[in-house]
């Protein structure tokens, strides 16, 4: 199997752009013949920094999941009702404009390789809820409706879980409930025979329930709704450390196999890999995948490859 891989977070260009390293980066990650494609953050333009520059050093075989999080945690950063969840309409709207761009992006990226090559867009159910800020299933609702009438060409919506709002515990993204995400799905594609799903990140679930457990019950019940469209694993950790306690950073995998990029006391294990990927039929999947960070974020373009090279053998001791 091949794999979707978050590259943009394991880049050298995660806070500042650098042309010749990112240009370096994405040429050895195109000699990985695992990978079937990236997943690529949206932020408002087709790219971050150069959309020109994107489009001449893509794989133009490559298969593209847009997510949306970064952008959204931006905007969230400026209005804190920002959110396609919000039962401020303002926020909504606001919401929804920002993916009328990422439409347009998919829309430009597909032109330039005269294909449908982005299969998905990662859309997130913000905002964070708070004492001044909160979610609806019928305001999620509204924007799914408004977001399946648009033009996609080809690009299938689908929730990307984050870790939800829980009483008391401090929140990462502090988003909706999976089981509020699937509820507004089934209404949506119920009434207009849409195909709208949910994708599960690892380490987003395990930070929400505060152990691998997490993982486990979110694929399951996902699966179980009949809308898991995939998975991507990405680590975590109770411990304190480089990474943080608990916190979406992305983790690497533990090692295991004597891979040579790995990260002490992540939760992300070979074992819990395997677990995970018994809670469903993952040949069903449309896409299995990971998106690591390094931490602290200094290492050499070789270095930054092998950790997502660790990362796909140990996926491929699990999938057949």
């Amino acid at each position: 199997m091949k794999y979707i891989i978050g590259a943009y977070a394991t880049a050298p260009s995660t806070e500042q752009w650098q042309q010749e390293l990112e240009t370096q980066y994405y040429q050895q990650l195109k000699s990985l013949n695992k990978i079937s494609g990236i997943e690529h953050p949206f932020v408002g333009r087709l790219h971050p920094y150069d959309d020109e520059w994107f489009l001449k050093n893509i794989d133009k075989n490559w298969q593209f999941i847009f997510t949306s999080i970064p952008g959204v945690m931006s905007s969230l950063a400026k209005n804190p009702h920002f959110g396609i969840a919000s039962t401020k309409e303002e926020g909504r709207l606001s919401a929804l404009s920002f993916y009328q761009l990422a439409q347009q992006a998919i829309l430009e990226l597909n032109n330039y390789l005269d294909r449908q090559a982005v299969s998905f867009i990662k859309i997130h159910t913000s905002p964070k809820i708070s004492p001044a800020t909160h979610s609806s299933i019928e305001a999620l609702q509204a924007s799914l409706e408004t977001m399946q009438s648009w033009d996609w060409d080809g690009a299938k919506l689908v929730i990307e879980h984050c870790d939800a709002h829980i009483a008391g515990q401090e929140a990462e993204k502090g988003f909706m409930l999976l089981e509020d995400e699937i509820t507004a799905i089934k209404h949506v594609n119920s009434k207009l025979n849409s195909d709208i799903g949910i994708s599960i990140n690892w380490g987003r679930s395990a930070i929400e329930t505060r152990s691998s457990a997490g993982p486990l019950q979110h694929i399951k019940q996902a699966y179980n709704s009949g809308l898991l469209k995939g998975i991507i694993f990405s680590g975590a950790s109770g411990l304190e450390g480089p990474y943080g306690q608990w916190k979406d950073t992305h983790m690497p995998p533990a090692q295991a196999f004597n891979i040579p990029s790995f990260a002490q006391g992540s939760c992300l294990t070979l074992e819990q890999i395997e677990l995970s990927l018994q809670q469903c039929h993952y040949n069903q999947l449309d896409f299995i995948g990971g998106k690591i960070s390094i931490s602290p974020n200094k290492a050499s373009v070789t270095e930054r490859v092998s950790y997502i090279k660790s990362l796909i053998t140990l996926l491929d001791k699990v999938v057949i």
